[in-house]
This record gives C-alpha cells, sequence and structure tokens, in this order.
C-alpha cells in the first residue's frame, strides 16, 4: 500500500477553484416561486450582511463553502437561498417550490415563507431590484396568472428564451415593491431551467447596475459644457494683447484641476458601466431571445432605453476625454509660447549683455593703455630729475640721449608689469571657481 501523496499547493488553489463554482443555482423545476433581491452596499454594510447570516430563522442549514463571498442552503419549509457579496452589491435569492402559483407564498407573511421573506427584507443595503419570479409548467398555466400581476398592455415584454421557455413582465414595480416576472418553463428541463432562470435574473441584474451611471452622466453633462465654453473662451483670449500668459495660464491650469475632479467623481461609474454593459449583452445572447407577434421581445425592451442610456455614458467618458486632451494641449502650447518669449528674451539679454563686454573690454585696453602711459610718465619724470643731478655733478653732455633710452625702456618694464599683474588676476579668479 502506497503512502497518501501530498501536494504543496499555492495558498488560494482552492479559493480558485471554488470561484469556478460561485454562483450556481439549486436546480429548479416548475412550479416555483423565486424571490431576489439586489442591494447595493458599502464596505461597512458588506460586513453586516455577512454577519447577518447568524440571524437566519431558526432551524435553517448553511451549506459547506470554500468562499465566504457566496452562502448558500435550506431554511424550515424546504425554501432554499443564496446570499452573494459583489464588490459594490449584495444578492439575496429564495427558492419554494412548494408555494408556486399562490398569492399568499412569500406575501402572506406566515409560516416559513413569510419568515423567510421578512429575513431577506432587513438585511441592510438599498435596493435596486427586487423581483417575485413565478415558474409554471407550460403557458396554460401561465396565462392563468397573468390576470392577477396586473401587467401593463403597452409594457408588457413576452417573448421565447433558451429552448422553448416563455417569460412575461412589464419591467415595473408593483405596490409590494416588487417587480414580476412569470415564466412557462413548456418542455425544458429541470438544470437548463435554472441556468435560464439564473441567466434572465442576470440580465436584469446589470442592466440596473449600468444603469447607475446614466444619472452621473446627465448630471455632470452640463458642468462639461461649462468646462467646454470656458475652454473655448481662452482659445479666443490667446490673441488679446491685454491678457498675460500668466494669467492664461492660471486659468487653464484651473480648468484642468475642474477636468480632473470631475473625471475622478465619474470615472469609476463609466468604467462600471461599460463592464456591466457588455454582460447585458453576453447575457441577452445567451438566452437566445425569439420574438412573439404582437408582443415586445427582451431584445427590443433593451434595444430602446437601456442602449441608448449605454451611450450616453459612453458619449460622457468621450466627452470628458476629449475635453481633457485639448485643455492638456492648449496648456501644452501655452507653455510653448511662454518658453519661447523667455528664450527671446533671454538671447537679447545676452546679446545685450555681449555688446556691454565688448565695449568693457574696450574700454579696459583703453585704461590699461592710458594707465601705461600715466606710469611711464611719472617714472621717466622722476628718473629725469635724477638724471639732471647727475648732469650738473659730471658736466655730461649727453643727459637728453640717457633720458630717451630709459623712456623706451621704462615704458616696456610698465607695460609688462600692468600685463603681469591682470594675468595674475585673472588667474586668481579662475581658481576661486
Amino acid at each position: 500500500m502506497t503512502d497518501k501523496l501530498i501536494l504543496k499547493e499555492h495558498a488560494q488553489r482552492r479559493q480558485f477553484v471554488s470561484e469556478m463554482h460561485l454562483r450556481r443555482w439549486p436546480e429548479i423545476c416548475a412550479p416555483t416561486e423565486i424571490i431576489q433581491i439586489l442591494r447595493l452596499v458599502s464596505e461597512q454594510n458588506d460586513k453586516l450582511e455577512q454577519s447577518a447570516i447568524g440571524d437566519l430563522p431558526t432551524g435553517s442549514c448553511l451549506d459547506e463553502a470554500d468562499n465566504s463571498k457566496h452562502v448558500s442552503g435550506t431554511m424550515p419549509g424546504g425554501i432554499a437561498f443564496t446570499v452573494e457579496f459583489h464588490t459594490e452589491a449584495s444578492l439575496v435569492t429564495l427558492f419554494a417550490p412548494t408555494f408556486a402559483g399562490k398569492e399568499t407564498s412569500f406575501f402572506g407573511g406566515e409560516g416559513a415563507a413569510g419568515d423567510a421573506l421578512a429575513w431577506a427584507a432587513r438585511l441592510p443595503g438599498a435596493v435596486l431590484r427586487a423581483t417575485r419570479i413565478t415558474v409554471v409548467k407550460n403557458e396554460a398555466n401561465a396565462e392563468k396568472l397573468l390576470e392577477n400581476f396586473n401587467f401593463r398592455p403597452d409594457d408588457l415584454v413576452s417573448c421565447r428564451v433558451g429552448n422553448g421557455a416563455r417569460v412575461w413582465s412589464d419591467f415595473r414595480i408593483g405596490d409590494d415593491a416588487f417587480g414580476r416576472l412569470v415564466i412557462a418553463a413548456n418542455e425544458v428541463s429541470c438544470h437548463e431551467l435554472s441556468r435560464l432562470v439564473q441567466r434572465l435574473q442576470e440580465l436584469g441584474n446589470y442592466r440596473n447596475l449600468a444603469l447607475l451611471g446614466l444619472p452621473a452622466a446627465q448630471q455632470s453633462w452640463p458642468t462639461l459644457s461649462q468646462l467646454e465654453q470656458q475652454l473655448a473662451s481662452l482659445a479666443s483670449d490667446v490673441s488679446n494683447p491685454e491678457i498675460t500668459d500668466d494669467h492664461l495660464l492660471d486659468r487653464v491650469s484651473e480648468l484642468s484641476m475642474d477636468l480632473i475632479q470631475l473625471s475622478t467623481a465619474t470615472s469609476y461609474r463609466m468604467s462600471a458601466t461599460t463592464a456591466y454593459a457588455r454582460l447585458v449583452e453576453e447575457r441577452l445572447a445567451d438566452v437566445d431571445v425569439v420574438s412573439i407577434a404582437g408582443f415586445q421581445s427582451l431584445e427590443d425592451f433593451t434595444q430602446r432605453r437601456f442602449r441608448p442610456a449605454v451611450r450616453t455614458c459612453a458619449a460622457h467618458t468621450s466627452r470628458e476625454a476629449e475635453l481633457s486632451l485639448r485643455a492638456e494641449r492648449f496648456a501644452s502650447l501655452l507653455r510653448t509660447r511662454i518658453e519661447t518669449r523667455i528664450e527671446n528674451q533671454n538671447a537679447r539679454l545676452l546679446l545685450s549683455m555681449e555688446k556691454s563686454s565688448t565695449l568693457q573690454l574696450r574700454l579696459q585696453q583703453l585704461v590699461e593703455g592710458l594707465s601705461v602711459v600715466a606710469l611711464s610718465y611719472y617714472v621717466i619724470g622722476l628718473i629725469g630729475y635724477a638724471t639732471k643731478g647727475i648732469d650738473i655733478v659730471s658736466s655730461s653732455p649727453h643727459y637728453e640721449l640717457v633720458l630717451s633710452l630709459f623712456t623706451i625702456i621704462v615704458v616696456f618694464v610698465v607695460w609688462r608689469i600692468v600685463h603681469v599683474a591682470k594675468e595674475t588676476l585673472f588667474k586668481a579668479a579662475e581658481s576661486k571657481h
């Protein structure tokens, strides 16, 4: 007998495996009634909802799970439930096969069904979507129930989905704060029916989550228009000589900051809308909608209002990005103009300094020449006084000749001394630097 093989597993291996099996509904068969509530939750509410699992009705049983983001189990009366925790939403679903088709099932306020609904209703978070789903065996059974649901004929959506099932709904909120969805299973198997109903619900849930971006886009639209006008005003003020570049740069910097604040406030919502909209399109393709004459289908319903709303959000994102790019280009051009002006000013300053240096050099050379002449004159004068005394003593007739020879020598010596002193000073200054 061989020893049991022990593998060194990655710390998150089992979490990854469980992730691939999450969010599966239990197998459902007609007749069944399903309650689903989608809520928006903050991080704090998410923790509260996880702790609310401990508030389940007495006698409830939890299934084993490797991931705390998905909890499932069974309540008294055979009511199955699932609780899912997402990034910004939570989802509670109740399944009651034995109460299908009865108006007093979950909403009678008595028994196990009433306790289950009361538990689901008191969980924290703002309800974004709440749906009562009634699944019956065939279309004949569904027709009997439609009269009780008071669907609006003008808004009624009905079509075939999957491999023959049919759905009815007006996608409006009833007096009980729930939307209603009726599904005739027809010949669809229980396993396939479970997957189909789950995809239909995901289609609606992702649709509502995607639509959260529409109010944000609509509220930001006037702000974008105002910022565009400000940018246009800046562009026209560039040619006005009375407006300084510094003032223009301050204004475009302020505009850029407003754009950054707007982008920070809306970018997550717009990105989420894009992601949710893609999921809606995928789920719509998964349910394989087939139109029925005289009714609008899920495809028609989605095409009529949802897709224009998503395009509005996409247009907001595109407009914001384009405006940011234009503001960045304007600021770059303005900075380039300012830098060019500064370079021209520096060039004129350097030219002026060059002229000044040339003039100073010439003045220095003139002063240096005059200094040599002046020093030579004083030295020769002293020598002249000395030679006069010698001439009196020795009665030398060559006084003028000696003085003229000394003049040449003195001028050369003085010039050399001044030149050496100047070089010494320059070298000392360079060594300090």
